[in-house]
């Protein structure tokens, strides 16, 4: 798999297969991905990646929680921008109205919703659970080096033949899953991630998200 075929291919995907991922792959894509950039080479990235007993216990944590407390324990940054523009409001609705339709899941129907958005605390079955964390010191620059390094990971992963989604839901957790890891106080966890085998039989693995054409972000002068 070439890099073009990496990129066209990766998606969100959001039901998984209970194969196992060795070990020794998993430990091959974070490796390899240590060549993503960062200014001034500072590579500001932390990660955490569980599997089986670790996992399991990291979600059943969560999960008895999540009755009292369905949309976390609060989150230490803004995932989305208050009063959200045109036109990111109207491509965030879509996604998410073109998510819920793939599995027939009205808009007022809340209940379902919110019990499909709490399938990225059961990491949407995946074998693998990665957990991204940065230094509380770093800045802006730093969280889109981490973000480049996480899209390398995303990537890598489909030359292996797996799928992931990177979840920043999991940032709602942040204090259950830095107790569950022993993570040091100076690390602030940005996201999770799911890892594992895509089930194509899955209909909420059939969405395809838009993308706006080049033109519309893109300007090329000189070409």
């Amino acid at each position: 798999m070439n890099v073009t075929e990496a990129v066209e291919s990766r998606m969100s995907c959001r039901a998984y297969l209970p194969t196992p991922v060795p070990g020794a792959t998993l430990r091959a894509i974070l490796d390899s991905a240590r060549r993503s950039p960062s200014g001034g080479n500072l590579q500001p990235w932390n990660v955490y990646a569980l599997t089986g007993k670790p996992l399991a216990e990291l979600l059943a944590a969560v999960r008895g929680k999540l009755f009292e407390h369905p949309r976390g324990e609060g989150f230490e940054y803004d995932i989305y921008p208050s009063g959200l523009a045109e036109p990111y409001r109207s491509r965030r609705f879509k996604c998410g109205e073109d998510m819920y339709a793939t599995i027939g899941v009205a808009r007022e129907d809340k209940p379902a919703r919110l019990r499909q958005f709490a399938q990225n605390y059961a990491m949407f079955g995946a074998p693998v659970g990665l957990f991204f964390f940065i230094d509380r010191q770093m800045g802006s620059p730093q969280w889109s080096d981490l973000g480049m390094y996480m899209q390398t990971v995303m990537l890598l992963a489909r030359e292996h033949g797996l799928d992931t989604c990177a979840q920043e839901a999991w940032s709602a957790w942040h204090r259950t899953v830095g107790e569950c890891l022993q993570v040091p106080p100076e690390l602030m966890l940005f996201a999770g991630m799911a890892l594992g085998y895509r089930d194509d039989a899955a209909p909420i693995n059939r969405l395809v998200t838009d993308r706006a054409p080049l033109d519309e972000f893109a300007v090329l002068r000189g070409f």
